[in-house]
């Protein structure tokens, strides 16, 4: 075998040797040595969340103050895509000088994203703001999972991701409630401002702490930094434009509008091969299975979830917040197997973790198709759907857990930034080309069957890398 700390990053997928812990001998979170580490890292986590769930509540009422109805969907989709070059940039930094830097800077541009939300005069500096949000969340989220990697031992990055998992899910049930309550009761703005000072204290529990990791302490293997950017700015391009495919097949052509998407696909298939260890589109056995699953259970989750409620709506007459209720309940059995599997990944292996879980979402979003299309008691996809949160919840975390332990001191960056752009476009391009079917096909009504077929299609599809996992320094 090739020596790993001499290889390409891209090329390496096989377990690696343990660096010893800087804090040696830490058996607890909560242990006082990294206590404050800990209530940080998770803090920014649900902060990150949180932001992401109060541009849902609070967009409409600011598009219709700021008349911007044009770019409503690019304040969402914005977002996603620039975060992608802050994932390539924060791995590259975090591999080259360690964590904290690429911290602070992503943080810096997160808070100054929103700030600027906060003032934005109109909607084109709004969707600016988002745009520098995004930028500094796919950093963020990075330069975490280095800290994790740098700061405890491996059997208890388990648990790490477990606490993330659930930071999370619960904005996902209180998140919506309190932005909108801030906005009724103060202003949309508050909601922005509020979250960016939140976020600085947040960090000041955290930035004292990691000012040993700032050294570097292997050599970084990570080529053509500049090249790998280039990729990832296109990517965000395409991501954009798949993004907009939808609103093109509406207002002026279907056929134009998969057109587009086509090509945008095209590119974002050849752009994302530098970004990701080799042969991952393959799903080789180790670390690319580990990246390609993570792509796939995040297309079919988040791309199917976001018409749950709308099925609810359309199709049961529910009101918008009792539509939420089928997110609710996944939110809660996300969380519960996640704790599962912070505790008893090792034990349950991950070959089964992969199919339990990638059998618990297709069995969920197969519910969802055929209560569309035979109209089902609406408990049937509001229970179903909890089902694809225990799923997820039993795979995501193990997921990241694999990335470290696949991953050394010199390449923990590239791929934890591997692990999140596989997350980010798997996402969203889905939900693009969910979008654009729902669009096509709104006239024959067969809209929510196909979406949630789709979804199914990826968790069954998910199945195979599953089983080609492998095994790492993940166990205790």
């Amino acid at each position: 075998m090739t020596d790993p700390l001499s290889a390409d990053p891209r090329g390496f997928t096989g377990p690696v040797p343990v660096v010893g812990a800087h804090v040696p001998h830490v058996r607890s979170l909560w242990d006082p040595r990294v206590l404050w580490v800990t209530l940080g890292s998770v803090s920014l986590i649900f902060l990150a969340a949180l932001t992401s769930l109060a541009l849902t509540t609070v967009m409409p009422i600011v598009s219709a103050d700021l008349d911007g109805d044009a770019l409503y969907a690019l304040a969402f989709s914005g977002t996603l895509a620039t975060g992608v070059i802050g994932m390539v940039a924060a791995g590259a930094w975090s591999d080259r000088s360690g964590p904290v830097t690429p911290l602070a800077t992503a943080v810096a541009l997160f808070v100054a994203g929103l700030a600027l939300d906060a003032a934005a005069p109109s909607m084109e500096l709004l969707v600016l703001g988002r745009l520098i949000t995004g930028l500094g969340s796919g950093a963020q989220i990075v330069a975490l999972y280095v800290v994790v990697a740098r700061v405890y031992p491996a059997d208890l990055h388990g648990r790490v991701m477990a606490l993330f998992s659930a930071a999370w899910v619960v904005p996902s049930l209180v998140g919506p409630f309190l932005a909108g309550l801030v906005t009724e009761q103060l202003h949309w703005r508050w909601v922005f401002g509020g979250l960016a000072a939140l976020t600085i204290v947040a960090f000041g529990m955290i930035a004292p702490r990691l000012m040993h990791l700032s050294e570097q302490s292997a050599t970084p293997r990570e080529p053509g930094v500049g090249r790998r950017l280039l990729f990832a700015t296109v990517i965000a391009a395409a991501a954009l434009a798949l993004g907009l495919t939808g609103e093109l097949t509406a207002s002026i052509s279907a056929a134009l509008g998969w057109a587009i998407a086509v090509v945008a696909l095209a590119v974002v298939g050849v752009a994302i091969l530098p970004l990701l260890p080799r042969r991952t589109l393959r799903g080789a056995p180790g670390l690319p299975s580990v990246i390609l699953m993570r792509g796939l259970i995040a297309g079919a989750l988040f791309g199917a979830e976001i018409y749950v409620p709308y099925l609810l709506i359309d199709r049961y007459g529910f009101s918008p917040a009792w539509a939420g209720l089928g997110l609710t309940t996944a939110a809660i059995a996300w969380a519960i197997s996640a704790h599962v599997s912070g505790r008893h990944g090792d034990r349950i292996g991950n070959a089964r973790i992969a199919v339990i879980g990638s059998l618990l979402l297709l069995t969920a979003a197969a519910a969802c198709a055929v209560s569309a299309i035979l109209t089902l008691s609406p408990v049937v996809p509001i229970a179903m759907w909890s089902f694809a949160g225990f799923g997820m919840g039993l795979m995501y975390p193990r997921l990241t857990v694999l990335t470290l332990a696949y991953s050394d001191r010199a390449n923990e960056g590239f791929n934890s930034s591997a692990l999140q752009i596989s997350d980010s476009v798997g996402a969203s391009a889905t939900i693009a080309v969910m979008g654009l079917a729902f669009t096509s096909l709104a006239a024959t009504g067969s809209g929510f069957p196909v979406v949630f077929g789709i979804a199914a299609v990826l968790a069954l599809a998910a199945i195979v890398p599953g089983l080609r996992l492998g095994h790492a320094q993940e166990r205790s």
